[in-house]
Order: structure tokens, then sequence, then C-alpha cells
């Protein structure tokens, strides 16, 4: 893992960087639905969806540098 970080070496593809976007996109869009939505039901829903999207963003990441 050092060598991929400090030289490049020996890095794995990982899972496509698509899916990084979209996760991102969808976390940054389910971040401001639950702060600005006023029913309670919607907030939890969008603060579970960027829960979700943020866990994903991190096994992309996580699975880059494996």
């Amino acid at each position: 893992m050092s060598g991929c970080i400090t030289y490049g070496r020996q890095c794995t593809t990982g899972l496509p960087g698509w899916l990084f976007v979209w996760s991102a996109g969808i976390g940054a869009v389910s971040f401001v639905v639950a702060l600005a939505a006023p029913a309670l039901p919607v907030r939890q829903a969008a603060l579970t969806t960027q829960l979700l999207a943020e866990c994903t963003a991190l096994l992309v990441i996580v699975s880059y540098y494996a």
C-alpha cells in the first residue's frame, strides 16, 4: 500500500470512478435535503441516503489503495 501511495507502483484499479462521483453527488444532495426539509420523515430518509452514499464513496477510496 505505501508503494502505491508514494511511488504509484502496484496500485489496484479499485472500483470504477463513476461510482465515487455518483455517491459523492448523492451524498451532497442528501445533505442539503437533510438540513432543509421541514418534515421529519424526509430528513430521516435523506440522512440515511447520505450515510449510505458516503459509505460507498469510502469503499471506492479504500478499494483503490487495497
